[in-house]
């Protein structure tokens, strides 16, 4: 594929299946995605019930989905003694256990199928309080999705795997993925993780600036950091880039630097992360511009089909 046929992968993206997916997943019918919450009158939690509709809306799109299941998976306690935005604190050994799933959608390149790009993004929300979680990271999961979608009829390159994990719990089901893919010495040339795309400062909010950064840790994700910013020049997406460098992985794109794939980054809304609703009951899907996580969903589409058509 030329560079020049980009745009037309990037322009796939749909806004309105954006938001009847943020408010799915973020307000009616699932108010969070936890395992530590089932609905009145369901027999399976919240984050199941998120689980069900991701897999459900990627076999429609003409996926095979993979749900790996991870054990030991625990809910954070609330720790009301912490500020905000971090009031939780690590589960007791006593707590309850849980079962967590990693969703996998892939695709098998028709010319370097050995060679491997991962989008992805964590599906639930925080598990220490009733937040619906709609920036973080119903954004980003709606935003994997329609990545997903928008590429169902796309012959890649290499092979791609959209993923889906959970990071609100612990321990984060990424760190699951990023080993797997160690151990079997996968050849991953890029990780892109998309968390709270758009949230953003409410001065940034009240001057519409519509912010995108990317965070990196490496060498190799600082080279990705400038091929973001670039892409969004030559597509004219209409976002103000910046980078970040952080001296630590951290998030789920963390989990694979720190497993040994040092090409992972990270796109945000923001970072330091500045969205005024961060963590709390008030992170709700009517806040969410839409405009600003299909631009978004664009940028990161962008050097997701870059990646896989370099030589």
């Amino acid at each position: 594929m030329s560079a020049d046929r980009i745009p037309e992968w990037l322009w796939r993206i749909d806004g309105s299946r954006l938001h009847d997916h943020l408010f799915y997943l973020a307000a009616d019918p699932l108010p969070f995605r936890k395992l530590n919450y089932t609905r009145p009158g369901q027999d399976r939690c919240t984050l199941y019930e998120a689980d069900d509709y991701i897999v459900g809306q990627l076999q429609g799109s003409g996926y095979d989905v993979e749900r790996e299941s991870v054990p030991g998976v625990q809910a954070f306690r609330t720790d009301r003694s912490r500020p905000m935005p971090h009031q939780f604190s690590r589960p007791l050994p006593e707590d309850p256990s849980y079962t967590a799933y990693n969703l996998y959608a892939r695709t098998t390149g028709s010319r370097l199928p050995d060679e491997y790009l991962v989008v992805i993004a964590h599906k639930d929300s925080q598990s220490w309080t009733d937040s619906p979680g709609a920036y973080d990271n119903a954004s980003g999961t709606s935003v994997v999705m329609e990545m997903a979608r928008a590429l169902s009829q796309y012959e890649s390159q290499r092979s791609i795997w959209f993923v889906f994990c959970n990071e609100e719990h612990t321990p984060w089901t990424s760190a699951v993925v990023a080993q797997g893919m160690v151990d079997r010495k996968l050849t991953v040339r890029g990780v892109i993780n998309v968390d709270s795309v758009g949230g953003r400062a409410q001065a940034d909010v009240d001057a519409g600036r519509a912010t995108h950064v990317t965070r990196y840790t490496t060498p190799e994700g600082e080279v990705l950091a400038a091929r973001t910013a670039a892409l969004n020049e030559r597509y004219q997406i209409g976002l103000i880039t910046s980078s970040f460098s952080s001296e630590q992985p951290n998030d789920d794109d963390g989990s694979f630097i720190k497993a040994g794939i040092p090409n992972a980054i990270l796109h945000i809304g923001s970072f330091p992360y500045t969205n005024p609703d961060y963590h709390a009951e008030t992170d709700t899907p009517d806040k969410v511009d839409i405009d600003l996580i299909k631009r978004s969903a664009r940028l990161s589409l962008a050097l997701l089909l870059e990646l896989d058509q370099e030589a």
